[in-house]
């Protein structure tokens, strides 16, 4: 699976938005601070590997759950290591574990959030250079990852990451993808509409849209993820687009 660093745009009508904000495509201060990652691990067993777009959205509420979580905010004991993650770029990788590896991640402070055929753990940010050895010998390129049925259309009531049908992306770099989106979709929203979001469980769904669809996605001023380019696919490469019916 594919390490990840990725800016985003704005929504362009969002005053909000800081002139440093980690999600540009330009350089900015951020890039001078210290850098931090998180860590996503999926379990990959051998014999009942997950569905591909199940991993998908496992991974993206995994990062939802990080986020909201009490130990992330405030003064809670995850609270720095957050702060500075999101104060520089944001970056996050993934790596696959299976059997006693698996067990091993499970060990380490974080979260499993668990799909219907998925598992993956997110733990809190950590130095690009500091990973926990038990994580950092894990593999994170060489998984591929399918869906056994066609998916059913996604609940128009929900959020949507929608995943570009112009990039091809390993399992590890889609997941990665669809994680930038939630969070960008989650730091356009108010602090009640991100309650309403954690207390109902952090319902989404990814799809991948036709051409047309994704067009007028990419312009409809909901947030975009453009990749920074530094692994798989070209620089600016418009990645996936964060629908919240909040941010409609």
């Amino acid at each position: 699976m594919s390490s990840d660093e990725t800016a985003g745009t704005p929504r362009p009508q969002d005053s909000r938005e800081p002139q440093d904000s980690p999600f540009r495509v330009e350089q900015t201060p951020r890039d001078e601070a210290p850098q931090y990652v998180l860590p996503l691990v999926a379990r990959i067993e051998r014999a009942e590997p997950p569905h591909r777009t199940d991993a998908l959205e496992t991974a993206a509420r995994a990062v939802l759950v990080m986020l909201g979580d009490e130990r992330s905010l405030g003064e809670g004991e995850w609270a720095q290591a957050m702060r500075d993650w999101q104060d520089a770029r944001i970056r996050k990788v993934v790596r696959r574990a299976r059997g006693a590896e698996w067990r091993r991640a499970e060990a380490l402070p974080g979260i499993t959030v668990t799909g219907k055929s998925a598992q993956v753990r997110v733990f809190p940010p950590v130095p690009l250079d500091g990973w926990p050895k038990d994580l950092a010998r894990l593999q994170v390129s060489g998984t591929e990852l399918d869906d056994p049925e066609p998916l059913s259309p996604p609940d128009g009531a929900a959020p949507v990451l929608w995943m570009s049908p112009d990039v091809d992306m390993s399992a590890g770099k889609a997941m990665a993808q669809a994680g930038h989106g939630a969070q960008l979709a989650w730091w356009e929203l108010s602090d009640e509409e991100r309650a309403a979001w954690r207390d109902s469980g952090y319902p989404l769904s990814v799809r991948t849209p036709d051409a047309a669809l994704w067009r007028e996605l990419v312009a409809s001023g909901l947030p975009v993820v453009r990749d920074a380019g530094f692994t798989e696919i070209a620089p600016g490469s418009c990645t996936v687009v964060a629908d919240h019916p909040a941010l409609r």
